[in-house]
């Protein structure tokens, strides 16, 4: 299992078309990916999830990837918060 906190770094934050592309991203891996803020933690892979949350840029969440391919989860999910 793998655990980082990341900054999002998307200039609108996660909105609807942010959270689909994330969730995308997410789904393109067999590991269990989770993100938390604050107190909430919800599947990255729920688009409804992820809208809960309501992410700003420049806010910090963490998150956990377990899995197969946790490595490339992680790496991926990463990737996208800080370029886009």
């Amino acid at each position: 299992m793998q655990k980082k906190t990341i900054t999002i770094e998307l200039d609108t934050g996660l909105e609807a078309r942010p959270v689909a592309m994330l969730v995308q991203v997410a789904s393109q891996f067999d590991s269990s990916i989770y993100v938390e803020c604050e107190s909430k933690r919800v599947n990255a892979k729920s688009i409804m999830g992820m809208m809960t949350l309501g992410l700003m840029p420049g806010e910090e969440i963490t998150v956990t990837a377990a899995g197969s391919d946790e490595d490339k989860a992680m790496a991926g999910i990463e990737k996208y918060l800080t370029e886009g």
